[in-house]
């Protein structure tokens, strides 16, 4: 699984902010929720099919663009490839589909309509970012390549996923297209059952264009994670990123999710920190999770950017299923 380090003791992986509450805390807050207000089911029509490549790097615009289908799923098409972060397509975030936690709307983008998939991106193992049906559909239909973080790569063979490579954090490959994947921290945990929390590695990932590409900014996916030392580690080894991807819902109540979910109002100082021209919204208005609302967290990202002096141009929300052709 790997070597000792900072964040691994040779049994479980740690954050740089070690997590300080336990059961007892999980306790109390389940039994004082106050529950935000969620629809059993929001309808909604699919997006319009992504096209199925982007210009490449002889493109003189760059091109870059991104489809918001759910959650933390995005498809992100740049160089002439199509990468798909934290594929979730299943009704519910859990390890059985006639319990836990149902979506209340249609992923923006029907599984049908994607475009040739080259590269899937892991973040870690919890089930609204590991999906096991989505995964087997995907390698069934296209056969991507996987890159996830240490020890999540067992899971994958037994959907005959045999395309994996676990990385690191900081960890760096080249993709076959030239641009470059470095896998970054992130403050949260993992687990599928109660008896193998923090077993595999949490994380998010850069994506670095080709050298010879126009625009040779990086575009950060933070997937799921708590505001944290991390965000100015990544700045300062990439500088003036193009787009970064932050997660704003699953915050509430903010005393105890903290650790692991950045608020609305954190997720706008991760963008200050990261020094980023875009941002674009994440983790929100798809499975209830927390106690926030369904509309909670775009409230109070609207409220977090009037105080920063910052506009919805700076951090956009996407409509579910809407691609953006990023300037």
């Amino acid at each position: 699984m790997g070597q000792n380090s900072d964040h691994f003791d040779g049994r479980k992986f740690h954050n740089t902010n070690p997590r300080q509450h336990g059961f007892p805390d999980l306790l109390r807050w389940m039994l004082s929720r106050q529950r935000g207000k969620w629809p059993k089911w929001r309808e909604s029509r699919p997006g319009p099919k992504p096209p199925e490549r982007v210009p490449g790097v002889n493109d003189p615009q760059d091109a870059l663009r991104i489809t918001f289908v759910n959650h933390a799923t995005f498809l992100i098409q740049m160089h002439g490839m199509n990468l798909l972060t934290d594929p979730v397509w299943a009704k519910r975030a859990s390890p059985v589909q006639w319990a836990g936690p149902a979506r209340v709307r249609a992923p923006g983008i029907r599984l049908e309509d994607l475009p040739p998939i080259d590269v899937v991106l892991l973040s870690h193992d919890h089930y609204d970012h590991m999906d096991v049906a989505t995964l087997r559909l995907l390698h069934k239909e296209h056969n991507p390549v996987y890159f996830t973080g240490l020890g999540n790569g067992r899971r994958l063979p037994k959907l005959g996923i045999e395309r994996i490579t676990e990385m690191d954090w900081l960890q760096e490959t080249e993709l076959t297209n030239g641009m470059k994947l470095v896998c970054v921290p992130a403050q949260h945990f993992s687990g599928r059952t109660p008896f193998d929390r923090d077993k595999t590695l949490w994380c998010g990932f850069v994506l670095v264009p080709p050298p010879d590409a126009p625009n040779g900014r990086a575009i950060l996916f933070a997937a799921d994670t708590g505001f944290g030392p991390h965000f100015e580690m990544i700045a300062k080894r990439f500088p003036n990123l193009r787009l970064s991807i932050l997660p704003i819902g699953a915050f509430r109540p903010e005393w105890f999710m903290g650790e692991v979910h950045c608020s609305p109002r954190e997720a706008v100082n991760a963008h200050k920190v990261l020094g980023t021209k875009l941002s674009v919204a994440s983790h929100f208005g798809t499975f209830p999770l927390a106690d926030d609302g369904e509309d909670e967290p775009l409230h109070r990202l609207a409220e977090a950017l009037r105080e920063s002096g910052l506009t919805s141009s700076d951090f956009r929300v996407l409509d579910f299923g809407e691609g953006w052709a990023v300037p």
